[in-house]
């Protein structure tokens, strides 16, 4: 059982009462996130993130990531996410005459090192999300605005980061492509995070590739899990890795690619 409370999109107070693999997120904004019990762990196509209760993490923005909410024995997973938009930190950039000086080159989610002011927020910003009441929009646009201010004055070196109104520039497709296959988000996304519209994209990728994109996604991923399972990984855990959202249709797709179901293979 899990529930969810979010507050508009910009502030979301999660509660899961079972261990929960999410499937794949594009993180569209950067992300601020107090964990105030449970752990979860974060993947992106490089690294593997660990966040336990009391740590504080900061997420970039135009980042591909996988999440694994896992509550305590007997209890809740619980975090808090304040979602810092594009037009809000245009309008503190515009107010305060604040820019990236540099292009930041920082993992896509890194942890902030504990402050009591950063506690303190989060204890009030908890005392507001749980009392249900509505038409609150003005006074979490304040808090989000807040914690800027909060990020900025506690590690400043953020600034490089919130200002950077860059969107992605076009970038080698094959690499990208080859390192997040395994992540199932729609086709715009790919293209948005290679630097190319739609058409673009398709038009390179058959370049590069010989291949529609979904079909070769559809090989890819079926041949990475075929690997996998080969290698005693269950199915059940092998589909969602490799970027399937249901076993039935992996089970389905695998069986139509290799002639046989998944689950024979770790039988021979």
């Amino acid at each position: 059982m899990s529930i969810k409370s979010q507050i508009k999109p910009k502030i979301l107070y999660s509660c899961y009462y079972s261990r929960s693999r999410e499937g794949e997120h594009f993180i569209p904004e950067h992300v601020f996130s107090y964990q105030i019990s449970g752990e979860m762990i974060v993947t992106d196509n490089q690294n593997t993130f660990h966040s336990k209760p009391g740590d504080f993490r900061f997420s970039r923005r135009n980042h591909l990531a996988k999440f694994t909410k896992i509550p305590p024995a007997g209890g809740e997973f619980k975090t808090i996410s304040l979602f810092l938009d594009q037009e809000i930190l245009r309008e503190i950039s515009k107010e305060h005459n604040l820019k990236a000086d540099k292009k930041a080159d920082t993992n896509a989610m890194f942890s902030l090192a504990p402050n009591p002011l950063y506690q303190s927020f989060m204890e009030s910003l908890i005392s507001y999300l749980e009392v249900e009441e509505e038409n609150n929009e003005t006074l979490f646009n304040l808090k989000i605005k807040e914690a800027i201010h909060l990020l900025l004055k506690i590690n400043p070196e953020l600034k490089d980061i919130l200002f950077d109104f860059n969107e992605p520039g076009k970038i080698d497709l094959e690499a990208f492509m080859n390192k997040n296959f395994h992540f199932n988000v729609q086709m715009q996304r790919f293209a948005y995070l290679t630097g190319r519209s739609l058409a673009t994209f398709k038009r390179d990728f058959q370049k590069v590739f010989q291949q529609a994109p979904g079909k070769w996604l559809l090989n890819k991923r079926l041949q990475e899990a075929y690997y996998l399972i080969s290698q005693g990984n269950p199915p059940s855990e092998v589909y969602l890795g490799v970027g399937f959202e249901d076993l039935s249709h992996f089970s389905f797709s695998f069986k139509k690619k290799f002639g046989i179901v998944p689950s024979s293979l770790n039988q021979k």
